[in-house]
Order: C-alpha cells, then sequence, then structure tokens
C-alpha cells in the first residue's frame, strides 16, 4: 500500500474510543447473519439500520430508518423538514439511479426576496424550500424496499416517541441555539431544550409530537406529509415569517430520477452526482487531471500535491458559479466541461508556484448528514439528506415538530456571479427551481458491480473532502478507516481572504511550503465528515468520520 507521507499514522484504539468503529448489537442471536455495512453520522440512526437489516431487511430500507432516525437524533444536520440525494445500485435491476429530492423554490417566491442575505429573523420564511426527504424516501421504498414502509416508519416513530439519547454533536449545536430563535419555539424546547437547561450528553429526549407526524407518515405515505394537517402546519410556520411555500407547493413536490455522472478513473468506474449538484462535477473535473501514477509520484512533494488539488477544485468552483444551475431551467453541457482537450488545457495552466483565486461565491450548507446503507445481496444506498444551515431556517412548525429548511439560500445572489460578467446567473431564484448543491453521493464500480460507497457532509467542503477520500482509496490503497480519518484541505469562500484551509495536523507540517506557493492558509480543526463503506471478498469494511462523532457497523 502506498501512502501519503503527509498522512499521519492513525492510532486504531483512539479511533474506537472516538467513536469510528461502534459494535452495534442485533435484535435477538441469530446462528449466523448476513454481511451488511452501514455508516452514518448518528450513533442512533447506525445502530437502527443495522437492527433493520439484522431483521431481514434490505439497504434500501435500513436507508430509509436510518434517515428518519437521524432526523430527530441530529436535527441540525437533517429532517424531513429538509431534502437531499440519493445514489443507488440495486442488485435486481443491475443499475444505478439517482433520485433527487432536493427542495424546490415554491410557485409564490418573491425572486428578489433572497438578494440581500441574510434575512431578518422576521422574514427568514422566505428561504423555506418546498421539502423533498419524504418523497424521496418513500420513492426509494417504492421502488426497491422490501419490508412494510409502515413497519420502518414506525420504527423511527415509536423511537422519538419514547426516547433516545443525546449525541455529542447534537448537545453542542444545540448549546449554540439556546438564545436563538430556536429557543423561543415550545415544541423546540420541550425536545431539546427541557427546563430551558442545556443539554447532557447521553440525556433522555422525546419527540412527542414529531412521533405522531412519522405516525400519520407511516399510516398513510407521503400523503400524511404533503397533504392534510403537517402540510397546513408547515405552510402557516413558514408564512408566519414571510414565506411564500402553500399547500399547493406541498402536494406537487415530486421526486426527480435522475441518470449518474460516470468516469473512468484508475480502471474503476466511478458514480456521483449530477446537476443540479456540483460536488460531483468538481469530482469528475479533479480525478479527471490526474492520473493515479501523476499523484502517487508526488508522494515525496506534499506540498506541492496540495496546491495543485487545490487549484483543480478552485477551477471547478468557476465553472460552478458560471454554468451551473437546475437542468429544468438552465442547459449545462457537462460533456463538454469534463472533455478531454478542455482538462488538458486546465491543466497547463496549473503551475505548482503560483495560487489562482476563484471569484466570489455564496454557496454554504452547515447542516448536512450523509448516511450508507450495504446489504449482502449486493444493493447499495448512499445518500446525502440536509435542512442546510444549521437547524436549517431555525422555524419550526409548532404541532408537527418539522424544523424548515432554508434551502433557497443556496441559490446565487446576483452579486455572487457578477465577476464574471454574466447576463443571466444560472443559478437565480426561479419558481420551482431547485438550487445547486455541494451533496456528493459517490459509488465505486469494478467488474459491473459496486465495492465501495461513499459521500459526506459539509457545504461546500463536500467536494473536495470525498474527492480527497477518494484519492486516498484509489490511489493510495489506504485503508476504509485510514481514508477517513487522514487530514484533509478544504477550499473556503472567497469573502474569507483565505485560498485554503488545513486541518491543525496538516497545516503544521506543510503551511509555511504553500504559502511560499501563493496559497492565503489558515489552520483549524472542523466537523466536516465523510463516510465510507467498502465490500472486498464479501465482507463490509466501515468507517465514520470522528469529527462529527459518527458511527459505522459492519459484518
Amino acid at each position: 500500500m502506498t501512502k501519503p507521507r503527509w498522512l499521519p499514522v492513525v492510532l486504531v484504539g483512539s479511533l474506537i474510543a472516538a467513536g469510528l468503529f461502534t459494535a452495534v448489537p442485533g435484535v435477538g442471536a441469530e446462528p449466523a447473519r448476513k454481511p451488511y455495512g452501514v455508516a452514518t453520522e448518528s450513533p442512533g440512526a447506525t445502530r437502527e439500520a443495522s437492527r433493520v437489516l439484522e431483521a431481514g431487511g434490505n439497504a434500501f430500507d435500513a436507508a430509509v430508518v436510518a434517515a428518519l432516525v437521524a432526523g430527530f437524533t441530529n436535527p441540525s444536520s437533517s429532517g424531513i423538514g429538509g431534502g437531499g440525494f440519493a445514489l443507488v445500485w440495486s442488485a435486481r435491476d443491475k443499475k444505478a439511479t439517482v433520485l433527487d429530492f432536493r427542495e424546490s423554490a415554491p410557485a409564490g417566491i418573491d425572486v428578489t426576496a433572497l438578494d440581500k442575505r441574510p434575512l431578518p429573523l422576521e422574514k427568514r420564511g422566505q428561504s423555506v424550500g418546498v421539502p423533498g426527504e419524504v418523497a424521496g424516501l418513500f420513492e426509494l421504498h417504492g421502488r426497491y424496499g422490501q419490508l412494510p414502509w409502515k413497519d420502518l416508519v414506525m420504527r423511527a416513530s415509536r423511537l422519538a416517541e419514547l426516547g433516545f439519547v443525546a449525541e455529542p454533536h447534537t448537545t453542542s449545536q444545540v448549546a449554540e441555539q439556546a438564545q436563538g430563535p430556536l429557543a423561543q419555539s415550545s415544541t423546540f424546547r420541550a425536545v431539546y431544550l427541557p427546563g430551558g437547561k442545556p443539554l447532557t450528553l447521553g440525556q433522555k429526549l422525546r419527540a412527542s409530537k414529531l412521533a405522531k407526524t412519522l405516525a400519520r407518515i407511516a399510516g398513510q405515505g407521503k400523503r400524511g406529509f404533503y397533504e392534510g394537517p403537517v402540510a397546513s402546519d408547515m405552510a402557516r410556520a413558514a408564512g408566519s415569517a414571510g414565506g411564500a411555500l402553500s399547500l399547493a407547493d406541498l402536494s406537487a413536490y415530486r421526486t426527480v430520477e435522475r441518470e449518474p455522472l460516470r468516469i473512468t478513473w484508475g480502471g474503476k468506474q466511478v458514480l456521483t452526482m449530477p446537476l443540479p449538484s456540483a460536488g460531483g462535477l468538481l469530482i469528475a473535473q479533479t480525478l479527471g487531471l490526474f492520473s493515479a501514477e501523476e499523484l502517487r509520484a508526488l508522494n515525496d512533494a506534499p506540498a506541492k500535491r496540495v496546491h495543485l488539488l487545490a487549484e483543480a477544485m478552485r477551477a471547478s468552483f468557476a465553472d460552478r458559479a458560471r454554468y451551473v444551475g437546475d437542468p429544468a431551467f438552465v442547459g449545462v453541457d457537462v460533456g463538454k466541461l469534463l472533455s478531454p482537450p478542455r482538462l488538458a488545457a486546465r491543466k497547463a495552466r496549473l503551475a505548482e508556484d503560483r495560487t489562482h483565486t476563484q471569484p466570489r461565491f455564496g454557496l454554504e450548507e452547515a447542516g448536512t448528514h450523509h448516511l450508507i446503507t450495504a446489504d449482502a445481496d449486493g444493493n447499495w444506498v448512499t445518500l446525502t439528506t440536509t435542512v442546510n444551515d444549521a437547524f436549517g431556517a431555525r422555524l419550526v412548525a409548532e404541532e408537527s415538530g418539522v424544523i424548515l429548511n432554508n434551502e433557497l439560500n443556496d441559490f446565487s445572489s446576483p452579486d455572487s456571479v457578477a465577476p464574471f460578467g454574466l447576463s443571466e446567473n444560472p443559478n437565480q431564484v426561479r419558481a420551482g427551481a431547485r438550487p445547486v448543491s455541494s451533496m456528493s453521493p459517490t459509488l465505486v464500480l469494478e467488474g459491473g458491480v459496486p465495492t465501495q460507497a461513499l459521500g459526506g457532509s459539509g457545504g461546500i467542503t463536500i467536494g473536495p473532502n470525498v474527492a480527497q477520500v477518494l484519492l486516498n482509496r484509489l490511489a493510495y490503497g489506504m485503508s476504509v478507516t485510514d481514508s477517513v480519518a487522514a487530514p484533509r484541505f478544504t477550499i473556503p469562500p472567497p469573502r474569507s481572504g483565505l485560498t485554503l484551509v488545513l486541518e491543525t495536523a496538516l497545516g503544521q507540517a506543510h503551511a509555511a511550503d504553500l504559502q511560499a506557493r501563493g496559497e492565503l492558509v489558515s489552520s483549524r480543526d472542523w466537523k466536516n465528515a465523510v463516510q465510507l463503506v467498502a465490500r472486498e471478498n464479501g465482507a463490509f469494511s466501515a468507517a465514520a468520520d470522528p469529527r462529527k462523532g459518527g458511527t459505522a457497523a459492519a459484518q
């Protein structure tokens, strides 16, 4: 195995202590259990998904439960008030499919309302998009699920009603909201600030209103969410803060099926997100600029390698701002953006001693959750779901317990594309449009079948983080554990005044060298997480990122 020398050796014991690998007990004793792999950012979600698989469910069933449970065990990141993307592989169909359940702009949106951000609290409802998670999970299960929908959703409902424990990430995130608008919500306080006091790690919590909403969805399917009292409650909550979300918007929402973005690299096929996610484009362009041999040849020049990869990623961010929008409204020739002549010309402009700055753009998702489930039959789900910022719009539908997203902030403001002199902003606010995303669920195929899946959270950092973990696996042959735990860099928003942010361990070793190459560098630790599941010779290995307290289970 070839390991980049700038990646420190990780002590397995400390990773176990940090929760990278957590054993998840099954339900009852079985003489022989089928293999599976699960990785999520929530210990509770990993546990429940594993139980579904051990009870005879498939990867699709497990993904439904994991996503629903994560919505209340890790509510700052995701929930049924949000949306996302899933890249799935059906062993039955021998086919990969993307399900786009990204939030969309309401029909009655004021297209100028988001020009000036951040929005004042009394107008934060203007950032609420039509939630897509329930529709996406319902579609996923309807196509591929094995156990009854009602049974799966009631698992989540019962857990919300009977009680779940406060996890590390949620404990810290709730503490940051104790004096904010969420603290004014009686429903939020009852669950996450009981008695008006900060959460303690492991504290028992109950979300009774959300449990009833989930029970309604269990019995009525997606109609229980997009019609009736739950829909009315969400529209009322958004409208109370200036939002345009309506009952008609909710009842009209549909999941969109898309074809994955496919590239071949190092003899393997990499499948990732198509538009309106720009994360897959960044991954594909980065891989398209370098071969595995070229990257391994830079093993003795780690700062140079980081710099060249960062340059490639900054160029992709520029393409994002220039060209990428909802394909229902904007025609984008992705083949041209990935054409070998274009990438070769870009590569020729990369210099090891010079840094190019990217134009300003403002796309920062902070509340995001990635999960992976895989089963013995060869089914895979790699799924990212989000409410955008931490706790979304910080707006709660009081009767249903749904925390609403602020996904419409992911549309680009006019000043973000001004440096390009564009006649039209490709990611502008439009009624019915889905904003550009960074979410990057990814599959790797060998011999025509998946052998690994990955994806991450962290807004605009998702693409760079997933690309680095993918390269750790494909270029350097690192283990699943080390690939996730290794220190990473990311590309910050230009308004930060920086060109590169390094994790502390990486910065201590290479900041000076990178600064000499023109990089404007900062070093810090972060909670941007990547999950990874791999299968080799029939056995699964799985890693959830310790940066965000996730857990994984594999057998």
